[in-house]
């Protein structure tokens, strides 16, 4: 059954930085290819991730692939700071910069194209949004404008039914998205303080972390884990299967 299409689809070259859209991409046995390939460790914490849970400012520097996808390795990542500095993926000066802003030691790692391990790419392989669940979650919330990716999701659907929360009724399912990729939904995404961080200006609102929390026990988005790897794009139908 015909369900609707990708509306938006995003990857995170560098785990909690704010991610690029892309018109088209591979997805792997991990999810999107290249998502969360680069990330920063907290040498405070053993063996544990710098994330925007410690250090807000993250969301405020964006990553990007800089060359076309290869499977042997991956594409430079450019790094835009929040200051309008562009530098590359292990410039000694970003780390600097990382270190004094969060307080923090840390030391950056990068995983080979065809495995990103759990962890680093969050709990499952993607995280999808719906625009009708979007645009209810803002009507409760009561501001005139809700930025889908302060949800981090790697892709945003847009319905053809338009019921919000319609995806929560399809754990257990597959989704079939273009010719090939199937993905097959599991369950809620727990919401923590990252979505109070708004990523344009890394100002915290907790009022909507307290809304979904309130309103919706704590979930919003779906986590789906890969069947069937493939191309995708926007535009690319998506079907519900039996």
């Amino acid at each position: 059954m015909l369900i609707g299409h990708i509306e938006e689809i995003v990857r995170h070259p560098v785990k909690s930085f704010l991610g690029e859209k892309v018109a088209k991409t591979r997805v792997m046995e991990y999810g999107l290819y290249g998502d969360r390939s680069h990330a920063f460790l907290d040498e405070t914490r053993s063996g544990k991730f710098l994330t925007i849970t410690q250090f807000p400012e993250m969301v405020r520097y964006k990553a990007r692939f800089t060359a076309d996808e290869r499977l042997d390795e991956l594409p430079p990542v450019e790094i835009t700071t929040p200051d309008g500095k562009i530098v590359d993926w292990g410039d000694w000066e970003l780390i600097k910069e990382i270190e004094t802003k969060s307080k923090k030691k840390v030391s950056s790692i990068q995983y080979a194209p065809g495995h990103v391990p759990l962890g680093a790419i969050e709990e499952e392989h993607i995280l999808l949004v719906t625009e009708p669940s979007l645009n209810k979650l803002k009507e409760i919330w009561g501001e005139s404008e809700l930025d889908y990716q302060r949800f981090r999701p790697n892709l945003l659907l847009s319905l053809i039914d338009g019921a919000p929360f319609i995806e929560e009724q399809w754990f257990g399912k597959r989704l079939k998205i273009g010719k090939d990729v199937e993905i097959e939904l599991k369950r809620h995404c727990e919401r923590c303080m990252i979505i109070t961080v708004d990523p344009k200006s890394g100002e915290k609102n907790p009022t909507l972390l307290k809304t979904v929390s309130k309103e919706r026990n704590n979930h919003f988005g779906v986590y789906a884990s890969v069947i069937q790897t493939g191309q995708i794009q926007t535009g690319d139908e998506v079907f519900l299967l039996d």
